[in-house]
């Protein structure tokens, strides 16, 4: 009987330790609940941990390299920079400069030596502009048993795209192929993921379009109609932030 009940006394224990366990984990579920409105009201989201890299305030600097992928006939590399501040976790405000180096590819190549003709081309030499951020993805991910946070952004701005190209000789099969310097107003967009290798120092991964209206060769003493055109770009680099 005395074995009987010592082993009631040892379930209720275990039983009355489980409850006072849950009850104090759901205390602490709850601390963590945060009230979507949008959502169906009964439904509850729960936030398993607090934001590590928090942005609000902080200013950052970039510096990469990347590809052009929007000239047919030239293989074209840049540098590109810029410099942002968050207003808040969302929201920063950017300045961004890029240099282009252009070369003739191997399409431009044999089609000259094909036809002995030479394609209209239009070179970027540099672009710079003002963009607002907005940064409303973070997460996280476990790589070879260590954990990296990211953040997922885009941007919207305005900007200025200098080009130069060969519109107003390649239509003319007697004049010898010269580049003339242009420049365009652009509405640039991008979208950059950031992964962040320490407190202070991150990677991004990115892409970057300038949307601008230019002329077309110019084809028996006729100007190439304006239309709308697009530089793409795909951009690595590494930044600090403070």
């Amino acid at each position: 009987m005395k074995g009987l009940d010592l082993k009631n006394l040892a379930v209720n224990t275990l039983m009355l330790s489980a409850i006072v366990l849950a009850t104090k984990s759901a205390y602490a579920a709850e601390k963590d609940l945060y009230d979507f409105l949008w959502l169906d009201p009964d439904k509850k989201v729960y936030v398993l941990q607090n934001k590590v890299h928090k942005k609000e305030h902080s200013a950052y600097a970039n510096l990469g390299i990347g590809l052009g992928l929007s000239s047919t006939f030239q293989d074209t590399t840049f540098v590109h920079g810029n410099l942002g501040f968050y207003l808040n976790e969302e929201w920063a405000v950017e300045a961004l400069y890029t240099t282009y180096s252009n070369s003739d590819n191997d399409a431009f190549t044999n089609l000259k030596k094909l036809n002995g003709s030479i394609p209209f081309i239009r070179k970027t030499k540099n672009n710079y502009g003002l963009i607002a951020k907005y940064a409303p993805f973070y997460g996280k991910i476990n790589t070879f048993n260590k954990i990296f946070y990211f953040d997922w952004s885009f941007g919207l701005g305005l900007g200025k795209l200098n080009t130069e190209s060969n519109a107003s000789t390649v239509g003319t099969p007697l004049k010898a192929n010269n580049y003339s310097t242009e420049s365009y107003a652009s509405i640039i967009g991008k979208t950059e993921l950031t992964l962040h290798a320490s407190k202070n120092i991150h990677i991004s991964l990115g892409v970057i379009m300038n949307n601008y209206r230019a002329p077309g060769p110019t084809i028996s003493g006729k100007a190439g109609a304006d239309k709308t055109r697009n530089n793409m770009d795909t951009l690595l680099s590494l930044g600090f932030s403070y």
